[in-house]
């Protein structure tokens, strides 16, 4: 992609799992290479990078974060951003994730919220949507997990069960400890699942591909 193109359409993440797990979404949906995805190395520094941007000559501008443990509570922190930029947004947040152009200033701008635009959560929860429903080994991880958790031996937080799940499921694949976004390209996980589609379809919307 080059420079210019970089500049018209920016996709901000919070971090590195979220990068790989787009770029794999991209490639396996063969969406066209008109926007750049940022790493933004966490909330904060994406906040305040997406208050600069909001400034710049970027054409869309979007964002993919994480709801943690209070989706209302994030999405007022990004709305807070968005209405200093005179931005006018609906009241709650759309499932199917948001995208409001403002058209004095000729810019768009998209909001998705992990997992789903509806719940809770975080990149893991939205990737466990992705493990197909046949699987065996999802429910060992379960019964694994919540024994270690009976006993007690568990050192993880609640919030982030999640990510004790996943990570454990992907290092009893075939490639142990497989990366979330190499587990999509190679097809541990899949990619027809209904909230997937809507994030796909989402970045199509956005980025008109």
């Amino acid at each position: 992609m080059s420079k210019e193109e970089s500049k018209k359409n920016l996709l901000l993440v919070e971090g590195n799992n979220d990068r790989h797990v787009i770029w794999a979404l991209c490639e396996k949906f063969e969406l066209p290479n008109t926007f750049e995805v940022i790493d933004s190395g966490g909330i904060n520094e994406l906040k305040k990078r997406l208050n600069i941007e909001l400034k710049s000559k970027a054409d869309a501008i979007g964002i993919i974060i994480d709801a943690d443990m209070d989706l209302n509570a994030r999405w007022d922190s990004i709305k807070e951003i968005l209405t200093s930029h005179h931005f006018i947004l609906p009241g709650t947040f759309p499932k199917d994730g948001l995208i409001e152009t403002n058209v004095s200033k000729k810019k768009t701008v998209g909001v998705w919220i992990m997992p789903d635009n509806n719940s809770n959560g975080m990149l893991e929860d939205f990737i466990s949507f992705l493990i197909p429903k046949e699987d065996q080994l999802l429910p060992a991880v379960h019964s694994t997990l919540s024994d270690i958790e009976n006993k007690q031996l568990s050192k993880y937080l609640p919030i982030h069960k999640a990510k004790a799940t996943i990570h454990t499921w992907l290092a009893w694949q075939e490639s142990p400890g497989t990366p979330m976004g190499q587990s999509i390209t190679k097809r541990y996980l899949t990619t027809d699942e209904a909230t997937c589609m809507k994030l796909v379809d989402w970045m199509r919307k956005l980025f008109n591909n």
